[in-house]
């Protein structure tokens, strides 16, 4: 084999290294993060609880959203540019 062949094949290997480890940072074993493939931009905020949200960048699948948990213990990916996520998250920060 040659030494450019060799270079290059272990140069896929380490970027594969590199992309997997990347996703599947923060997790735990088998666990998957919720993943928001779509968002409400209702005025959801009475089902809201808890003084924490978790913003989820847009990636592959996944849109940009804002998670909050609910009262029925589910969480709700909202619209990050509607009003009334921007008014929740701001009070949510203040505490």
């Amino acid at each position: 084999m040659s030494v450019k062949i060799l270079s290059i094949t272990l140069l896929l290997i380490s970027m594969c290294v590199c992309c997997h480890s990347e996703d599947t940072r923060d997790r735990g074993p088998g666990s998957t993060p919720p993943c928001c493939v779509d968002v409400t931009q209702d005025n959801v905020s009475a089902d809201v609880v808890g003084e924490t949200y978790r913003e989820q960048a847009a990636r592959h699948h996944c849109v940009k959203a804002i998670i909050f948990n609910t009262k029925n213990g589910k969480q709700l990916c909202a619209d990050p540019d509607a009003q009334w996520v921007k008014d929740l998250t701001a009070n949510m920060r203040k505490v």
